[in-house]
């Protein structure tokens, strides 16, 4: 029997109302993410990426049309197990990196395995090993809010990563960052997916999105395009690879 894709996505729309004013935000999106892809969805602020991630990420849930994960309709999902597949299948790095801020950056990596039933010597162990992973373990014992925006970044990467998940979704992970600090998160982000792990990232920007092998385009809630990347951008030296 075949494996289901990872992400189906079929006529998702998600409607938010106000004041009984109702607002569309997606308005029947339909595409499908096979494991270990590496997709960007691209669109301008207010096209609905956001609320598409958030919906395929268990923060949210649609309005109508189906979403189904690993084979699974996530509209049967009760609100404990959208909670367990959050910490357990789903890692989160987003523009605001969201760490805290007096707590040392081997706590907030360690974070995540709080509710996950790890023992405290594998957490430790398992957090220094993301942490090493991404180039940080001269910060373990650092503040959060004592290193770098990119420094930072990279830690809210290594969070993600704990509890190995199957798809991680970056929402503008470089929006806050110079190009340099922005240019070595892509290229972790990159070798992470090279590694085989699913990676969609969330940008407005065309370039940003030039790092991944897919790019689905959204404008007002809509898909106005989904082709792959011929000629992909390398963040190690900013160059284009077919």
């Amino acid at each position: 029997m075949a494996t289901p894709p990872l992400i189906t996505v079929q006529d998702l729309k998600k409607d938010y109302v106000t004041d009984e004013v109702v607002t569309e935000v997606l308005k029947g999106v339909s595409f499908t993410i096979e494991a270990g892809e590496f997709v960007s969805i691209m669109g301008p602020s207010g096209s609905g990426k956001s609320t598409l991630m958030h919906i395929m990420g268990f923060l949210d849930r649609a309005s109508g049309g189906t979403y189904h994960f690993k084979g699974e309709d996530a509209s049967a999902f009760s609100d404990d197990k959208l909670a367990a597949l959050r910490n357990r299948e789903i890692g989160f790095v987003f523009q605001s990196y969201n760490l805290l801020p007096k707590t040392t950056v081997l706590d907030n990596v360690k974070l995540p395995l709080t509710y996950a039933s790890v023992r405290p010597q594998a957490r430790e162990t398992r957090a220094r090993e993301a942490i090493a992973a991404v180039g940080l373990a001269h910060r373990a014992n650092h503040f959060s809010n004592q290193i770098s925006g990119g420094e930072q970044q990279r830690v809210a990467i290594a969070r993600a990563l704990i509890n190995n998940p199957s798809v991680i979704f970056a929402d503008e992970p470089t929006g806050n960052l110079d190009s340099k600090s922005g240019q070595q998160v892509m290229e972790i982000i990159q070798k992470l997916n090279q590694k085989g792990r699913t990676v969609i990232l969330v940008t407005h920007e065309q370039y940003t999105a030039e790092h991944a092998r897919r790019i689905i385009k959204i404008k007002d809630g809509q898909i106005i395009g989904d082709f792959g990347v011929t000629t992909q951008r390398l963040a190690s030296d900013g160059e284009l690879r077919k």
